[in-house]
């Protein structure tokens, strides 16, 4: 009996219970849609087109990026080509310093000749495919030359910082222009820097210098798809040169649509990679620090499977949708009043539409709110007059902002045009505001006397 009455008793206690957990949802660590499980110290998703973030993870922590770094050697080489400052067939001759870390077969390096002769074109290759180091470090010296200082790695460090600060990137470190730990320099890192130094950034900045490069320099993706090409080929210094992005088509972990972008990888920095892909019209950025396998072990593996788990995120999750068409007229913002106008208010409406990648399934929570330049409009008012601007809110749900500083938004716009009254009418306009401002004036004074 005793038994019976126990188990009657809990269940009369943990029905209201489950009953309760089913109608308010028994809270858990993290939202399911903030948290795709990666294994990984930092991440971040990313629509190439927009910079619209579309998911991260711990992606303001300044982590080592290791070879990663080499896209920003790549936008000032780009840069100093655009300038004129450098060309792709110029020559670089090996200094003391590129020439024993192209020696360093434990790195990735293409050997180089000490009294040998390289078109820039060949080191960018050589670096953009297979990440060589000492061809980096080439063209840091040959750029930091170029913009008129010594043709030093040290100098070049300048410009990368330099350039960090402008592009706005934050929490980053440059120490040297390849990525490898200082200690893999022989000694011969920049003075500046410390002898176990290494380059940091969050995954948020690196996203970031991916987007820049990949918007003012789109060629660098006709390189980083290349799987395989020899270096020097047809010379007896011809090194076959393997891309170490394996998620380019056809390599062991082929993704479609991968073109890009680079991997990296030291003990500080572990198995890291900014990832690009493009399917059905979209393209999608993609940064994985430090990735590890369920058993806690970075891989090469480790770092595709979460770039593939973000990539099937993007592609499958998200589209690109219009969610303000042009001519859009605001509720309760229909019109705006006009002083000194023949009409006292003028209609007003979106000028473009505002399109947004989103989740397909997330259309109806994001809001038009419209802000003012100003309450009123002075006449004349011609059709087609900034009178304010229309965001987009999330109403519910996390919403990650952009990549840049930058908001979904669009001008409103006067849709007629409002001619200035005359003076004579401006006259009597201004004789009945007097009288108006008396009266109201006299009743306030009055009305204050009971």
């Amino acid at each position: 009996m005793k038994k019976v009455w126990m188990s009657s008793m809990i269940k009369w206690l943990v029905l209201p219970m489950f009953l309760i957990s089913v109608i308010i949802g028994i809270p858990t660590a993290t939202k399911a849609e903030e948290s795709l499980n990666l294994y990984v110290d930092g991440a971040i998703l990313i629509d190439a087109d927009t910079g619209k973030i579309l998911y991260e993870q711990n992606a303001d922590a300044p982590l080592g990026i290791a070879s990663m770094t080499k896209m920003m050697t790549e936008y000032l080489l780009f840069e100093a080509i655009e300038d004129g400052k450098v060309t792709w067939d110029q020559q670089y001759s090996i200094t003391d310093y590129t020439y024993k870390i192209s020696q360093d077969r434990r790195l990735s390096n293409v050997p180089l000749r000490q009294d040998g002769s390289y078109s820039i074109h060949e080191l960018y290759e050589a670096m953009a495919i297979y990440s060589a180091n000492a061809a980096t470090i080439a063209i840091a010296e040959t750029i930091a030359g170029a913009a008129g200082m010594a043709p030093t790695e040290e100098n070049f460090v300048k410009l990368m910082n330099e350039k960090a600060k402008e592009m706005g990137l934050v929490g980053y470190k440059f120490v040297n222009s390849s990525g490898l730990n200082n200690e893999d320099l022989q000694g011969m890192h920049p003075a500046s820097t410390g002898p176990s130094d290494e380059n940091v950034m969050p995954a948020k900045s690196v996203a970031r210098l991916a987007y820049l490069l990949m918007k003012d320099y789109p060629e660098v993706l006709e390189t980083t798809k290349i799987e395989k090409k020899v270096f020097r080929e047809g010379t007896s210094d011809a090194i076959g040169m393997s891309n170490w992005n394996f998620m380019l088509p056809g390599l062991i972990y082929g993704y479609e649509g991968v073109d890009g972008l680079k991997t990296g990888t030291t003990e500080f920095a572990g198995h890291s990679f900014t990832g690009t892909a493009t399917r059905n019209g979209m393209r999608v950025i993609s940064v994985v620090m430090k990735a590890v396998d369920a058993n806690g072990v970075g891989s090469y593996e480790a770092r595709f499977d979460a770039t593939k788990a973000l990539f099937d995120y993007g592609f499958s999750q998200f589209s690109k949708e219009e969610l303000v068409p042009a001519g859009y007229v605001i509720p309760e913002h229909e019109t705006i009043e006009v002083e000194k106008g023949k009409e006292k208010s003028v209609a007003i409406a979106t000028k473009d539409p505002i399109s947004m990648v989103i989740k397909t399934n997330e259309k109806e929570l994001y809001k038009p709110t419209f802000t003012a330049n100003k309450e009123t409009v002075e006449a004349a008012v011609e059709k087609g007059t900034v009178v304010g601007k229309v965001h987009l809110e999330k109403t519910e749900g996390t919403d990650y902002g952009y990549i840049l500083d930058q908001a979904s938004e669009v001008d409103v716009v006067t849709t007629e045009s409002v001619e200035r009254s005359s003076w004579i009418s401006l006259m009597f306009q201004g004789i009945g505001k007097f009288f108006s401002n008396i009266w109201s004036s006299t009743t306030d004074f009055v009305g204050g006397l009971f």
